[in-house]
């Protein structure tokens, strides 16, 4: 397992600064979860930590390693892996073959692959699905198979996008039981996601941006009660509501 940190990370697009000076740690055993509004500014940070964007200022590492330079494949070898908001799965493949593709990252044959995406997929209460084509499936479904490629490479570090949206209230719970497990086993989990009752339930820290800028840090029960985070995000009557779930 490894510890992310950010320093300073810094976005611009022309004239519009997408994210400014941006950072965090994240180590094993931790949930950090990323909130705030549409347009915050919390995929963009994603981006960068994972190299699909270049930061204009500022720096990523992995256990105290530079991630500058190093491609998205590079840094997902190197055991920092993602999710995406809007899923892309191998439609034409079966679910099975799906994660077998995540797992040929580390796996030394394809029969060994097949071993690993088995019981990663046994670990999500999807081996019923392992036939299925993956564009046949419903998006609840389609969230539990990107988290499930997503594993099958062998994570030290997991960046979860929205991977609770559009599902019902019964997958959210199995959802969060999941994430839970995995911060359990050790693993380093860094969510961005807009349900507030499964964000107040998961995290150990809480980053909020605004305008692609932080404007509060700390615990769930801290950033439940923070008058800036009421006002910019959650609204005025959310502080008993947080507490509650904290």
């Amino acid at each position: 397992m490894a510890t992310l940190k950010a320093e300073g990370l810094t976005k611009r697009f022309g004239g519009l600064t997408a994210v400014r000076d941006v950072g965090f740690e994240a180590r094993p055993g931790e949930i950090l979860s990323i909130i705030g509004p549409n347009g915050a500014g919390k995929t963009t940070v994603f981006n960068l930590l994972t190299g699909f964007l270049r930061p204009d200022e500022g720096s990523a590492s992995l256990d105290g390693k530079p991630l500058a330079g190093l491609s998205p494949e590079a840094r997902c070898e190197a055991g920092l892996v993602r999710t995406f908001q809007i899923v892309q799965p191998f439609k034409g493949l079966s679910v099975l073959d799906n994660v077998v593709m995540g797992a040929m990252l580390r796996a030394g044959s394809v029969k060994a692959a097949r071993i690993v995406a088995h019981r990663v997929l046994e670990e999500l209460d999807m081996l019923s699905l392992l036939d299925t084509p993956a564009g046949s499936l419903p998006i609840g479904d389609r969230k539990r198979l990107e988290m499930a490629k997503a594993l099958a490479t062998g994570p030290k570090v997991l960046l979860l996008d929205e991977v609770m949206g559009g599902l019902i209230p019964v997958e959210v719970k199995r959802m969060i039981a999941f994430i839970k497990a995995l911060r359990d086993r050790g693993l380093t989990v860094v969510v961005i996601e807009h349900h507030m009752s499964a964000v107040m339930q998961l995290s150990d820290q809480i980053l909020v941006l605004q305008n692609g800028q932080p404007i509060a840090t700390g615990t769930p029960a801290e950033i439940s009660r923070n008058p800036v985070v009421l006002a910019a995000y959650l609204g005025p009557n959310f502080a008993l509501a947080g507490e509650a779930a904290c």
